[in-house]
């Protein structure tokens, strides 16, 4: 079985695809939905370069694969947050996530915005075709093509394994 190659990005490597991906974007957009938890930093970093002012959220859960075997059905996302329609009705809105893999979260989110009579485009730091579950469809709007498990700045070093539960107490003043 082959090993998943990793790359290790610096904010350096991030601010180059931002900076590869401002140019790609055709008109303005009204609204930016950010994919959380992997969509927020690219998000937020476009929308002040793009002066985006109307932000916001979605977060969509998919059941684990053990799961979909388990039961022998197509995996239906739970959307856990999402904007209200009447957000997203008649926007240009620019759906954002760190990495396209399989492609299904941003998929279910701009299937969503469509439903919604939202006018929606995609966008991704990383786009993995390789592990692309929807045939020939990419995102509209991609700084890089990999193959690699991304690891990008802000995941370095963070996480409840690295809580600070075994340092000693602050003294108190």
């Amino acid at each position: 079985m082959s090993q998943t190659r990793h790359e290790v990005l610096k904010w350096e490597d991030v601010d180059r695809l931002i900076d590869h991906l401002l140019p790609q974007f055709e008109g303005e957009f009204d609204a930016m939905i950010m994919i959380t938890r992997g969509g927020i930093i690219p998000g937020g970093l476009l929308a002040e370069a793009m002066n985006i002012t109307h932000i916001l959220t979605a977060a969509v859960d998919f059941p684990s694969q053990f799961e979909m075997e388990k039961l022998r059905l197509m995996a239906w996302p739970q959307f856990i947050q999402f904007p209200e329609s009447e957000l997203l009705v008649n926007r240009r809105t620019l759906i954002v996530d760190d990495v396209w893999g399989s492609g299904r979260t941003i998929t279910s989110v701009k299937t969503r915005v469509e439903t919604a009579g939202g006018n929606p485009a995609t966008c991704v730091l990383h786009f993995n075709p390789y592990r692309n579950l929807f045939g020939n469809a990419r995102p509209d709007y991609y700084a890089a093509i990999t193959d690699a498990r991304i690891i990008y700045p802000w995941e370095i070093n963070r996480g409840p394994d690295l809580a600070l539960l075994d340092r000693k107490p602050m003294p108190s003043a």
